[in-house]
């Protein structure tokens, strides 16, 4: 029961800093003149300074979107404390829309 418990635990923090990871990659992709590049570069570096695949192993990261809004997904898998199996499948995703300035219209 114990492992089962930080078993558990391991997977919801995998899950949360997945998640940050993907709206750290949002909140750079969205700004008004970046690009699919920055947001899906970011989430990686957020990955990397969260301990790398100590907390996500196989992590993978996609960024897609247009010109009004932005999607990014970050998957893995939590480390597992059974040696040779792996861990349970996280995936989370965040979006959001691109900013953009426009003129003001007057009537």
């Amino acid at each position: 029961m114990v492992f089962g418990l930080v078993q558990g635990a391991l997977w919801y923090h995998a899950r949360n800093v997945a998640s940050a990871a993907a709206q750290e990659g949002v909140r750079v992709g969205r700004v008004d003149g970046s690009t699919l590049v920055a947001g899906r570069a970011r989430a990686l570096n957020f990955l990397v300074d969260a301990g790398g695949g100590d907390v996500l192993a196989d992590s993978a990261v996609r960024a897609t979107g247009d010109a009004a809004r932005i999607t990014v997904v970050v998957t893995g898998r939590s480390v597992s404390l059974l040696p040779g199996v792996g861990g349970p499948r996280v995936e989370q995703s965040a979006s959001g829309p691109v900013e953009r300035f426009t003129s003001r219209v007057t009537p």
